[in-house]
């Protein structure tokens, strides 16, 4: 079995900075260099202050204390770490394209692309290629032919190692995973590269939750994973708006089917409605997939599932502007988080964005206060949907650091993102501060409706009538 001593990874984001820190930390005998051609990211990495790292999840900033320097390193010399390394992963942005044939549901693989043609023009040893980006099924085989046929003569192993991390939990998803899935070729040559990459996870990992698999089931298997999770975040939204039309609380309805064993309680929690980087970007390549293959009823069967997500964020907005007398034009509203979650800084498919969106629609005057996301990050997701102009969005929307400037003379509250710290507030300080009537509309069943209700608010939760 090939031993390895070097890794580089290409792509210092959400992905590759957390699993190659852990693999650096529990491999302390490799040395980890995780490349970027982003100056301004890679130079956060290295900050002195790991306060300022560019990625925020519990755990990391020790990790990569513990690590960097001795045998973690982040640099922009892409090519000096593609030359040294065995083991290359890719980890780069693979976003929903924007254009052309495929847009709105195919995979963007053009940095995928430009990684690989890069690897090729610098490797001048053989190489195991490891896939760490979310791609489409068969990926692994356009990055074979570019390699084969714009290299340099070496023998390139490419791999399927897909991530199956939660924002918010992505260390311990890391350190206690379930499983690590590692597809390649089943030939002398793809074994002998799978189980190499298998001996870096089994430094922490016991041997039996590391599967092999062929690419083609690796690859799949993610995409399938996270549409699996979303149906059922899907579902449960669906029936909480049912339940807020009946005397049903969908709190009541989670617990109960979640005690049938076939069932479970997991991703069962109703709210305004999932985000992040995978969950919907995966069903939609799933849906292009189904379709590019003629299987028009797989495709609008998985379709649904979004369908039904974006319907709970514009329902959620549409019941902010009718119990504010349907009319929030230059009426204050608080928006407690941005992040699509709590215990991390991404925004990327937020519910926060899309409900801000329909509300600044209404000319709405919008605070954000958010413990982790940046002002400058918020107002690039709004510049990003291009429905208004950039100016337009930073009169209407202000960030602030403080939660109770936020409340100040708000009309009403909008809790976007489950932040634990949001729990803990004096809620009757709130109340005080905020115009009256004074309203609060939960989009992450967080709070106690009684207790609120008992302050003084007009509180509404997603799923209860």
């Amino acid at each position: 079995m090939k031993k390895i001593n070097k890794i580089c990874c290409i792509g210092a984001g959400y992905v590759g900075g957390p699993t190659m820190s852990v693999i650096a930390q529990q491999c302390p005998e490799i040395k980890v260099t995780v490349v970027d051609i982003n100056k301004e990211r890679i130079a956060l990495w290295n900050s002195e202050d790991l306060d300022k790292l560019p990625v925020y999840e519990p755990g990391l900033k020790e990790i990569v204390g513990e690590a960097r320097d001795r045998n973690l390193f982040f640099s922009t010399e892409v090519d000096q770490a593609i030359d040294e390394s065995e083991m290359i992963f890719i980890s780069v942005n693979t976003p929903t394209k924007t254009y052309g044939k495929g847009k709105g549901q195919a995979a963007d693989l053009k940095f995928i692309e430009l990684c690989a043609r890069d690897i090729a023009r610098v490797a001048k040893t053989d190489k195991i290629v490891v896939e760490k980006s979310t791609l489409p099924v068969r990926t692994a085989e356009a990055i074979k032919s570019i390699l084969e046929n714009t290299g340099n003569g070496v023998n390139f192993e490419i791999l399927s190692n897909p991530e199956f991390l939660a924002e918010g939990t992505a260390i311990d998803d890391l350190l206690n995973a379930d499983r690590v899935l590692i597809g390649g070729a089943e030939t002398e040559a793809g074994q002998e590269a799978k189980d190499a990459l298998s001996s870096v996870y089994e430094h922490w990992l016991p041997k039996e939750r590391i599967l092999q698999t062929n690419v083609w089931s690796s690859e799949l298997s993610k995409l399938v994973a996270n549409a699996f999770l979303a149906q059922r975040v899907s579902s449960i939204n669906s029936i909480s708006a049912l339940c807020e039309k009946t005397d049903a609380n969908v709190a009541e309805v989670s617990r109960a089917i979640g005690f049938d064993s076939r069932i479970g309680p997991k991703f069962l929690n109703a709210s305004v409605g999932f985000g992040g980087s995978c969950f919907q970007k995966d069903i939609l390549n799933l849906v292009y997939i189904s379709r590019s293959f003629g299987l028009e009823e797989v495709a609008d069967y998985w379709e649904q599932v979004i369908i039904m997500n974006d319907y709970q964020k514009r329902r959620f907005a549409e019941n902010i502007i009718s119990t504010l007398y349907n009319t929030v034009s230059g009426k204050k509203i608080a928006f407690y988080g941005w992040a699509f979650k709590k215990d991390t800084n991404d925004t990327r498919e937020s519910a926060a964005i899309y409900v801000a969106d329909a509300l600044l629609d209404e000319q709405a005057e919008i605070v954000v206060y958010d413990p982790k996301v940046t002002e400058e990050t918020i107002y690039a997701d709004l510049d990003y949907l291009k429905t208004r102009d950039p100016q337009e969005n930073r009169r209407l929307l202000k960030v602030v650091t403080d939660p109770m400037e936020a409340a100040k003379e708000a009309h009403a509250i909008a809790i976007l993102t489950e932040w634990d710290e949001f729990k803990e507030y004096d809620w009757q300080k709130v109340y005080e501060a905020m115009l009256k009537p004074a309203f609060v509309f939960d989009g992450r069943r967080l709070l106690d409706s009684d207790k609120m209700n008992e302050l003084g608010f007009k509180y509404y939760k997603i799923g209860q009538s």
